[in-house]
């Protein structure tokens, strides 16, 4: 599912008031918060995720990591700060346009 630029402003409009819900720091990605991620993205859809490692080449690593381990598509990043959404197909909590 791709998504449109409609959607996308929407999905950033409803992620600026968001706090980042995991947390990924100098110990990088791990298989642990790869399921803390999965399942925030099952329960929420829309989530916030803070990278603070390393320079911007490995923060850019990182997040296209997640991206292909989860199947979520990136919303928006800005600096260390990424958003990602990905559809609950059994109960979708957020309408899109």
């Amino acid at each position: 599912m791709s998504l449109s630029n409609p959607q996308i402003r929407h999905l950033r409009g409803l992620a600026h008031s968001l706090k980042p819900v995991v947390m990924i720091g100098q110990h990088g990605l791990r298989e642990s918060v790869l399921e803390e991620i999965s399942i925030a993205l099952d329960f929420h859809e829309l989530i916030k995720i803070k990278v603070s490692a390393g320079d911007r080449d490995e923060r850019d690593k990182i997040i296209r990591e997640i991206i292909a381990e989860t199947h979520a598509k990136l919303v928006q990043r800005i600096g260390n700060m990424a958003v990602l959404f990905r559809r609950n197909s059994e109960k979708p909590r957020i309408v899109l346009p």
